[in-house]
């Protein structure tokens, strides 16, 4: 693995898994501020990918198992329009108890 000094040099980079019928996947930079980014893959490869807007405290997964281009609303922790399996919900949840939470005053 190389080294670099650039402040702007890619932290994580992943590669689309779905076929060419699930679209073109979402293309998602960290330039926004107030910005909370999650990536998830399960067992079969299928990818999600949270994007929590910190001003507008809204939420939005993408799965490219269920379309890539179709973003789909997090309400409160919890995808209303997609069946998701025990494992997606859970990291969904956990993404927006992570994104949401208020740093405690020390």
């Amino acid at each position: 693995m190389s080294q670099t000094n650039q402040s702007d040099a890619p932290l994580f980079q992943v590669r689309n898994h779905h076929s060419a019928a699930s679209g073109p996947p979402p293309h998602i930079d960290d330039l926004r501020p107030n910005q909370y980014l999650g990536y998830f893959e399960n067992q079969y490869g299928e990818q999600a990918v949270f994007v929590y807007d910190g001003d507008s405290s809204q939420a939005l997964l993408y799965l490219g198992d269920a379309g890539w281009e179709t973003s789909h609303t997090v309400v409160d922790g919890v995808v209303p329009d997609l069946v998701l399996s025990e494992v997606e919900r859970l990291w969904v949840r956990t993404c927006w108890q992570t994104a949401t939470s208020k740093p405690k005053e020390v």
